[in-house]
């Protein structure tokens, strides 16, 4: 129904974006968007993983690694579906809805690659810690808000690509950090103890 309602709505929130414009605040978002690429996350991803892996966190290690990997499929998912189904970004002057050039970035804006990958990376931490990963949301919706801003996207590109993270993140998640429970046998009261 999300998915539905963002392409019903992609003209309107494409509108409001342009009528409410300021130099200040699209100055902003360009260095969100900036920012906000997969390159600056594969650096934090990177930089946590080596800190819990020297802290000797094996658990956190997992996270880390399941929150880069995650982040990597859905960018090669993201951009296969770029080079497949090609769509102008707002920003482009063009008659064609759907369609255009397949190796040129003015028609990849279907889905958005910021968005894909930070809603990943984000998501596979909220999988795994949930308040953490709460607390971390906001981000990947901010780059989803100011890739429409500056004319990057369609809200149905946001949309989409935060629903692809969101699968690519589950689907790491559950197989990488779902253990089977075992049981704890070291802490079994021994039955020549009593009291």
């Amino acid at each position: 129904m999300a998915i539905a309602a963002s392409f019903y709505f992609d003209n309107s929130v494409r509108d409001f974006m342009a009528q409410h414009q300021s130099r200040a605040m699209r100055s902003f978002m360009r260095y969100v968007s900036l920012f906000g690429d997969w390159p600056s996350h594969t650096a934090l991803g990177l930089i946590l993983l080596a800190i819990a892996w020297i802290s000797g966190s094996k658990t956190w290690t997992r996270i880390f690694l399941s929150m880069l990997i995650a982040m990597s499929i859905a960018g090669v998912a993201g951009h296969v579906i770029k080079r497949t189904i090609p769509r102008p970004r707002p920003s482009v002057h063009s008659e064609l809805r759907w369609g255009g050039p397949r190796f040129s970035s003015k028609y990849h804006a279907f889905p958005s690659g910021h968005v894909g990958a930070s809603s990943a990376f984000f998501s596979a931490l909220f999988f795994a810690r949930r308040r953490v990963g709460l607390a971390c949301l906001p981000v990947p919706m901010l780059i989803g808000f100011s890739r429409m801003y500056i004319g990057a996207h369609y809200l149905s590109d946001v949309v989409c690509a935060a629903v692809l993270g969101l699968l690519c993140a589950a689907v790491v998640s559950h197989l990488l950090l779902n253990q089977p429970q075992t049981s704890n046998i070291e802490h079994r009261t021994s039955p020549w103890r009593r009291g």
